[in-house]
């Protein structure tokens, strides 16, 4: 893919939908790097992986898995007592989705 495949119309979409506001001056840049990411990928879909079994990690690992048994915890006053922020016996942490959940 090259640089002319990808328009500026086209970057502030994909900005848009990243939930990114980039600056003008960052759009044709923003266009290069996306050129040369999609170019690469666009290489790999060229590559032959007949009879190459799917994997989801590169290495041959396994996890261990232990038996799930509850133990004692720390009273919820201890755990407190480390908290950057509280609200009553709660951890008090950032909202991370706006109110309409997107």
């Amino acid at each position: 893919m090259s640089e002319q495949d990808l328009s500026i119309k086209d970057v502030r979409h994909i900005a848009k939908l990243s939930r990114l506001a980039p600056d003008d001056a960052a759009i044709e840049s923003l266009r290069s790097s996306l050129s040369s990411i999609l170019g690469h990928i666009a290489k790999l879909s060229t590559v032959d992986v007949a009879g190459v079994e799917p994997m989801a990690h590169p290495l041959a690992i396994s996890n261990r898995l232990d038996a799930d048994e509850s133990g004692a915890t720390l009273p919820i006053e201890m755990v407190l007592l480390n908290a950057p922020a509280k609200v009553d016996r709660f951890l008090a942490v950032p909202k991370v989705l706006d109110e309409g959940g997107a």
